[in-house]
């Protein structure tokens, strides 16, 4: 379970940089570079609900500049894989009990929320590539899993 979810951070940190590459170079379209931001705040509240530290001052959607994301996709990369490499093979079922930015109580199992992390990032990517396609980018980076692994 620990090399599969190495190998999607992984996956993450390399497709992140493609797309932000192809935001970059498309002139930073607002609506994708937002959508980038919110893919990033959203990785960074869901480690601290992980580690069962409350996401004090935390914005789903916030306004961060595109030049900024290389090292946040960085940071954010380097922490998942601190945190997942000293979990235990038990600790993937572990229920990770947290509360939503609006107050609201939830309790996941662990490998659950490593899943939705990977698929949000995916989610929000595919939405930000759709976004260049409207400004007119014709040709986008592969992001899809089994390139990536190719």
């Amino acid at each position: 379970m620990k090399t599969y979810f190495l190998k999607l951070f992984n996956y993450d940190q390399f497709t992140n940089k493609a797309i932000l590459k192809s935001i970059i170079d498309a002139g930073e379209p607002e609506k994708a570079v937002q959508l980038m931001a919110h893919l990033l705040a959203a990785q960074q509240v869901w480690i601290n609900r992980c580690k069962g530290l409350p996401a004090t001052g935390a914005v789903l959607w916030p306004d961060w500049k595109a030049g900024t994301f290389e090292k946040i996709i960085d940071d954010n990369h380097a922490v998942w894989i601190d945190f997942i490499n000293e979990l235990n093979p038990e600790d993937f079922d572990k229920i990770i009990a947290y509360k939503t930015l609006k107050g609201d109580s939830y309790e996941n199992q662990l490998e659950d929320i490593l899943a939705h992390v990977i698929n949000h990032g995916t989610h929000h990517r595919a939405q930000a590539g759709q976004q260049l396609k409207f400004t007119g980018v014709e040709k986008l980076p592969l992001t899809d899993y089994i390139f990536y692994l190719r």
